[in-house]
């Protein structure tokens, strides 16, 4: 059965929160980017089955979790409820793969709460102050977040959405609808750009010097052909996580679980044995 055929929702904060669950054995809890939801990780799926207990998350203001636009939606926020999150399913351990911002939650989530993960897998990430890139930066300008809520068309953010795959041919029509389902609802529209205008890299400088005292395993995936964060983000959070290994993946962009899942998964499942 497709995990995506069964969403489960639980109360956390307060707010409905979706997520899909299925499989046994240790729990790997995958956490999306802005621009995305728990579908991203559709392709990646298949090479965790029937290894590991898959639990895909849908972010506060993001998919169909819910989106109080009175609340905060910062990184730092984001990783606390996750806290919350795995205590309301009862798991006492995890490990976690982060994607673009997911990966700023994971870094705040690993320097509190280091005790509840085995390790944690950051793909294309943002950190320190080398972020948030444009067109996030735009959307913090009330102006221009209205310009936004009237003019996003399908091919706008077809084109936003094409230029972080490498492999375009990856990036089919069902793949193209999953990404723009958010935007047909004014309110999912109106989740992304609150969640854009949450976005703080002070979040993520403040935490710089805890991620130097990072015991945990930490593997850095980039790929090299992201042209919306620069290879110096990895390349120094390697540097500064004491536990930590960088992998570098030639043919694949920003969306690297779109681009090369085989190669992501093979890299993430030997770094969890």
């Amino acid at each position: 059965m497709d995990i995506f055929e069964s969403p489960h929702v639980i109360q956390v904060q307060d707010n409905s929160i979706t997520y899909y669950r299925e499989g046994l054995g240790e729990t790997v809890l995958f956490v999306h980017g802005i621009t995305t939801y728990s579908f991203i990780w559709k392709n990646l799926v298949p090479y965790f089955n029937g290894k590991y207990d898959i639990v895909l998350v849908d972010l506060l203001g993001c998919g169909d979790s819910d989106k109080p636009l009175n609340e905060d939606f910062s990184l730092k926020r984001q990783a606390h409820l996750l806290k919350d999150f795995c205590q309301v399913l009862s798991i006492e351990k995890l490990h976690m793969v982060c994607h673009d911002v997911g990966g700023g939650i994971g870094q705040i989530f690993a320097v509190n709460y280091p005790t509840l993960l085995y390790d944690l897998t950051l793909l294309n990430s943002v950190a320190y102050n080398f972020w948030p890139v444009q067109p996030i930066v735009a959307m913090r300008t009330p102006i221009v977040r209205q310009i936004a809520m009237a003019s996003l068309d399908l091919g706008m953010f077809e084109l936003i959405v094409k230029r972080g795959v490498y492999h375009k041919a990856h990036l089919t029509r069902e793949m193209m609808n999953l990404f723009w389902k958010p935007m047909k609802s004014p309110l999912a529209r109106k989740g992304f750009l609150h969640f854009a205008k949450c976005l703080d890299n002070n979040n993520l400088t403040e935490i710089e010097e805890e991620l130097r005292q990072l015991l945990i395993p930490v593997l850095i995936v980039r790929g090299e052909a992201d042209v919306y964060l620069t290879a110096s983000i990895s390349e120094k959070l390697h540097a500064d996580i004491p536990n930590s290994q960088l992998v570098r993946i030639e043919t694949a962009g920003h969306y690297i679980q779109l681009d090369e899942p085989e190669k992501l998964s093979i890299s993430m499942l030997n770094f969890f044995k």
